[in-house]
Formats: structure tokens, C-alpha cells, sequence
């Protein structure tokens, strides 16, 4: 079955940049000149995926306006001849595309976000994209396949649930989702086990859960019959790691960058890499990095 579905859940509060955060969503921080969560759409419909579904809270209402048509904004930068700009601003929402917004009632953890979507993904595989990390494909800047194209490659090839993993010092294991797998060297392996955020010694391996998920509908049933965890979260990891075992889980090594945008330092080193990749601003900002020794 295709992968026409894509949930993103941007129901977080986005503690971690506040007072930026207090007004303004997360997910709509900017990276040189798009919102985070645009990164993320951008992702998943060049993996052909048109049905677009947010998980929203409270304070959300501007990514909603950020995907929706602004009659204003166009009408003046037709008026003045702007049209590069109002080419710019319709390429948001290509034509094809379908946003639809449900509202998660409470901050209950992102297996409480995913479970917000099941009327709407209904009986279909679909992608869930985490926009807190911002991942781009290795040869994406050349037309080369984005993160999410490579995953639902992969799903097409050997069908199952697809978590994307990344390499991680093994210190760092205890801030991840770690999986249990034979043959960590490959491309595409077979996961027998997963342990959410494990101290070093314990961690099963180094494979850590990145922020891009192809999952089956009967995630939703698991999610609901784990028991909750710290703070009453639901998690999504507990979800997938009960079907293990009953269908096929693949751990799945993309070919490409992961910035953490959920956090400071992965948020600039992001701003800066795609700011030095951009031809209008990398001389500029070269040169004045340059100064700065």
C-alpha cells in the first residue's frame, strides 16, 4: 500500500525556546527563511504524500494561517508587480495538497499526539514527522531523495513499520529511543527489540530513533494498551516496540543530517549549514564568520 498520509504532531508547548515559544509556535521558527514545520511538508510531499494531517494545541492557530490562502498578502504583492514573491508565497500550499488540523486536548506525549489522528488516517499506513528535527537528504540540495522519499523506498521494498535511526555516541544514548537489531551495519535491519532512553550500559545498541516514522494502523490499538509512563505520558515508543514480534519492524539508517531543532544549539548549527548553502547569503555570512576567528 502507498504512503498517502502524513501525521505532524505540533501540539508542544516548546519550553525549551522560550519566551520565543510564548506566543509563537515552535514549529514556526524560522530557519533562515521557512518555519520548521514548512521544512517538514516540503519533506513529505516530495515523498508524494498530499493528505497532510497536524495534531494542533492551543496557540497553534498559526501554522493553520501559515498553510492557508492570505488574500491580503497576495492581493498587494500582485498589485505591485511582486511576482516572484506571490510565486513564493502560492508555492506554500501547492494545489494538490490537503491540510487538515485536529486539536489534541491535552499534552499527553507523542503517542497521545498520534492517536489524535486515527479517525482521519483510518485503515492506512501513513508517516508521522516529528519538525522538531529538521532532516535533510545527503544529494537533496541535487535532486536526490529527501529522508522521508528514502523511508517510504524502503516500505515499498520490504513492507512494515520503517523507523529511521542515526548513530549516536554511546553517552547519548539516555536521551533516545534505542533499538535492538542484528546486523547494525546495514542499510535496513530487522528490529527484535527497543528500549526508550537507556543509560549507556544498558542500551542495546547505538541505533537511536530519529524523528521520522512510517507506521501501520495497528500502532493505534498497541499505543492504547501500554500502560502510561512518567508524567502520564503515552508514549509512541511503547506502542511500537509491543508489536515486535507480532509484525515486521525495520530499523532504517537514512542517508542524510538530522538537525535537533528542538534544541538551541541544534537550531543554529542548522540556521548556520543551510544559511552557508544558500547562494544569496553564504558569501556574506563566510565573510563575517570569517571575522569572528
Amino acid at each position: 500500500m502507498q504512503i498517502k498520509k502524513a501525521v505532524f504532531p505540533v501540539g508542544g508547548m516548546g519550553t525549551r525556546f522560550l519566551p520565543a515559544t510564548k506566543a509563537i509556535p515552535k514549529e514556526m521558527l524560522p530557519v533562515v527563511d521557512k518555519p520548521l514545520i514548512q521544512y517538514a511538508v516540503e519533506e513529505a510531499y516530495a515523498a508524494g504524500i498530499r493528505e497532510m494531517i497536524f495534531v494542533t494545541g492551543r496557540h497553534k492557530r498559526a501554522i493553520e494561517d501559515h498553510f492557508d490562502t492570505a488574500y491580503e498578502l497576495e492581493a498587494e504583492l500582485a498589485a505591485a508587480n511582486k511576482n516572484e514573491l506571490l510565486d513564493l508565497v502560492n508555492s506554500i500550499k501547492p494545489e494538490d495538497m490537503n491540510c487538515i488540523y485536529v486539536r489534541q486536548p491535552k499534552a499527553l506525549g507523542l503517542g497521545h499526539a498520534v492517536m489524535c489522528a486515527e479517525s482521519l488516517v483510518g485503515d492506512d499506513p501513513f508517516a508521522v514527522l516529528l519538525a522538531d528535527d529538521l532532516m535533510l537528504g545527503a544529494e537533496q540540495t541535487k535532486g536526490g531523495p529527501t529522508v522521508l522519499q528514502q523511508m517510504v523506498q524502503a516500505y515499498e521494498s520490504q513492507p512494515g513499520i520503517v523507523l529511521a535511526v542515526q548513530d549516536v555516541p554511546k553517552e547519548d544514548t539516555k536521551r533516545y529511543g534505542v533499538v535492538d537489531v542484528r546486523g547494525a551495519d546495514a542499510r535496513q535491519a530487522e528490529v527484535f527489540g527497543m528500549v526508550e532512553k537507556p543509560s549507556p550500559e544498558k542500551a542495546p545498541s547505538t541505533l537511536a530513533v530519529a524523528g521520522r516514522y512510517i507506521l501501520t494502523p495497528s500502532v493505534f490499538q498497541s499505543v492504547r494498551e501500554q500502560p502510561r509512563g512518567a508524567g502520564g505520558e503515552i508514549q509512541l515508543t511503547d506502542g511500537i516496540a509491543a508489536l515486535i514480534g507480532k509484525e515486521k519492524v525495520y530499523a532504517f539508517r537514512y542517508d542524510g543530517k538530522r538537525y535537533d531543532c528542538g534544541s538551541k544549539e541544534g537550531f543554529l548549527q542548522a540556521t548556520v549549514d543551510l544559511a552557508l548553502a544558500n547562494p544569496e547569503l553564504s558569501t556574506a555570512l563566510r565573510a563575517h564568520l570569517a571575522t569572528l576567528g
